[in-house]
């Protein structure tokens, strides 16, 4: 791409971001407001589209309660010029290496939209391997075990784009500006065709408590639609609905940063 403002802009939207330990897959944005090692670690997977900077005013309101890890995938921000994984597999995977430095840590998961099915997909991993997170916090999403055909990934630039721009989670001088747009779509392209490729494989519960939030009027997701998560583990579950639509958590911040900070002293209590 060639520089100038536009592509500036692409790059440093949101606040400054802080690498952790010397990996690009992770940014802490603020350090844990206890003693290092003592408190909880709040991993976030961002939604197809999405950066961790986006997700900075929840790691400031959590930081009180937990050492607060954002996934920035590859072809977004600071990461544009990397390709992005295209399916759930591949970005799962650059997480999971990426919190090795945490492991032994107790975790907690949340994921919004796409990063549900991310955020469950590592729980299993990470369940499979014997350190299972402490808890897990799905957003926005759907149970897999609901089936949709879903080929956004398919459509042309502009339905792509005017799906994104109907969420209302994308600023939409971003969506307008052209030099933007193409600098914005591969990645989005390849976060839509992971989740839109993505297959539940069956296996065993998980052994994790999940909490699954979600905006009353989500176009995207029912909320008998995301409480069909409740079949995929046998430990704790707890739903909670909020006023909005698919981007609920945007205007209803303070409820769901309280309602996590709630999860992640019902997960340690449940221990």
């Amino acid at each position: 791409m060639t520089p100038g403002p536009a592509r500036d802009r692409a790059v440093n939207t949101g606040s400054a971001v802080t690498a952790t330990a010397g990996n690009p897959w992770i940014r802490r944005f603020h350090p844990p407001a206890g003693p290092s090692g003592a408190a909880p670690v709040l991993v976030v997977l961002p939604h197809a589209g999405g950066n961790a900077s986006f997700y900075f005013p929840l790691s400031r309101d959590l930081a009180a309660h937990a050492e607060v890890l954002t996934a920035q995938y590859p072809g977004r921000q600071e990461r544009l010029g990397e390709p992005a994984p295209d399916t759930v597999a591949g970005l799962v995977g650059g997480v999971e290496r990426a919190l090795e430095p945490w492991r032994g840590r107790p975790l907690v998961l949340f994921g919004h939209s796409m990063g549900a099915v991310l955020a469950y997909e590592l729980a299993r991993r990470l369940e499979a391997s014997g350190e299972g997170p402490r808890g897990l916090i799905l957003s926005g999403r759907r149970s897999p075990l609901v089936p949709r055909h879903d080929d956004l990934h398919t459509r042309d630039d502009d339905a792509l784009i005017a799906h994104v721009g109907a969420l209302s989670g994308t600023d939409a001088g971003l969506l307008a500006d052209p030099e933007l747009r193409e600098m914005i779509l591969p990645a989005l392209r390849s976060d839509y065709r992971a989740v839109g490729t993505y297959r539940h494989e069956p296996g065993p519960p998980l052994r994790t408590p999940v909490s699954v939030l979600c905006g009353e009027s989500d176009p995207r997701t029912s909320a008998a639609e995301a409480m069909g998560w409740r079949e995929l583990t046998e430990a704790a579950f707890t739903f909670r609905g909020f006023p909005g639509g698919h981007f609920y958590l945007v205007a209803q911040h303070e409820a769901v940063a309280r309602a996590i900070a709630d999860d992640l002293k019902a997960f340690a209590a449940a221990v």
